[in-house]
């Protein structure tokens, strides 16, 4: 019995570790499709960064400069700018949420199955 029930700890010890490496690749493959890249300077999409473009279009800017991740100035055309990294933003992060409900879905399952199987 002991046997058994050792491989299933070590089975289910390896599954986590790979559902942990999957986690982190997809935050590692979500943030770098988060980085945006225009005139020579790149950006972070964020929350910050879309709500900023959308209070300069709504100011009635319309070419601004803007400070990159390396903090080099460097010059958008803010509507543009605002519905790339929008469109971008959302493309990403609706595709995140449906790989993360993929990965938290197998995990459970598998959580089902091994309890199912100690419980004998």
């Amino acid at each position: 019995h002991m046997s058994t029930r050792l491989t299933k700890a070590l089975e289910f010890a390896n599954y986590r570790v790979t559902l942990n490496n999957q986690q982190a690749q997809l935050k590692a493959k979500t943030q770098s499709l988060l980085s945006y890249s225009i005139n020579g300077g790149t950006f972070t999409i964020d929350i910050p960064l879309i709500t900023f473009c959308k209070q300069l279009i709504d100011d009635g800017q319309k070419d601004v400069v803007l400070l990159d991740i390396h903090n080099n100035p460097i010059k958008v055309e803010v509507e543009k700018f605002y519905e790339e990294i929008q469109s971008r933003y959302f493309e990403v992060t609706n595709d995140y949420y449906a790989e993360y409900e993929k990965l938290r879905k197998s995990r459970k399952v598998h959580k089902i199955l091994d309890l199912n199987e100690n419980g004998e």
